[in-house]
């Protein structure tokens, strides 16, 4: 183990970790040898600068609740995080630098390109962390005028109470970046009104496990387009990887 290239996904909370058990069916899929991830789990950020200073490390992927918070531990950013500003992949170059990327925006552009169409002109995006900035930079790219949704709405952004049937049908797609309805609390969904989806929305949600979550099954009902976000991670790790090892096309 020592000597081995060392991966890991600093978070809080995270003994669930997608990331973990991903990696390691890469690396025994593809007999790599000579890697291993593993979880960071930190109590607070300052814990960053301990993990900073392990050895062998190759990389680091960041989730919630750290992907703005991480940033000024960072001496460089990619151009991406720098628009988006949040980071969930940190990448060491060879002088030593902790250089932070984005690949968020990636995994998300990659999944909506399986199921979008066209006819999409604005979108909610439900919560407002760390991956929801990712979202926004994805849609706006795309000319899709996306409009934020929070329990605790800033200037630009609205609440929850004040989504209502004409804002669900100027609104064909909606994005889930709460937590709300993983694992085990399967039993909650963000609070928007539902009977006002139709055929025509396209409901995504970064949670993948469970695979349907409460705000899936409710779209799945009234005939929406519905996606979860197992196939955005896969295609974010697979990105990290390359930013990890410099194939960065």
């Amino acid at each position: 183990m020592q000597n081995k290239t060392r991966y890991g996904l600093v978070g809080k909370d995270i003994a669930y970790s997608f990331s973990r058990s991903y990696f390691a069916e890469k690396f025994k899929n593809e007999g790599i040898s000579s890697c291993s991830y593993e979880n960071f789990d930190l109590v607070s950020i300052e814990k960053i600068k301990e993990v900073l200073k392990a050895k062998n490390l190759g990389g680091l992927n960041i989730t919630i609740p750290y992907k703005e918070a991480i940033i000024p531990y960072l001496d460089e950013l990619s151009e991406d995080a720098k628009i988006i500003g949040a980071v969930n992949t940190i990448r060491f170059l060879p002088n030593g630098k902790a250089e932070g990327h984005n690949t968020d925006a990636y995994g998300f552009k990659a999944a909506l390109r399986k199921y979008l169409d066209n006819h999409v002109k604005k979108a909610l995006i439900l919560g407002t962390g760390g991956a929801s900035k990712a979202i926004k930079y994805v849609l706006e790219q795309k000319n899709i005028k996306p409009l934020f949704v929070s329990r605790n709405p800033k200037e630009g952004q609205i609440g929850y109470e004040q989504i209502d049937s004409e804002l669900m049908q100027a609104h064909l797609l909606i994005i889930n970046c709460t937590p709300l309805g993983t694992h085990p609390e399967v039993n909650k969904a963000p609070a928007i009104p539902y009977e006002s989806i139709s055929s025509k929305h396209f409901l995504f949600d970064l949670i993948y496990n469970p695979e349907l979550t409460l705000f899936l099954k409710e779209g799945k009902k009234r005939g929406a387009t519905i996606q979860n976000g197992l196939f955005m991670l896969e295609q974010q790790a697979e990105k990290s990887w390359n930013i990890w090892n410099e194939a960065t096309d």
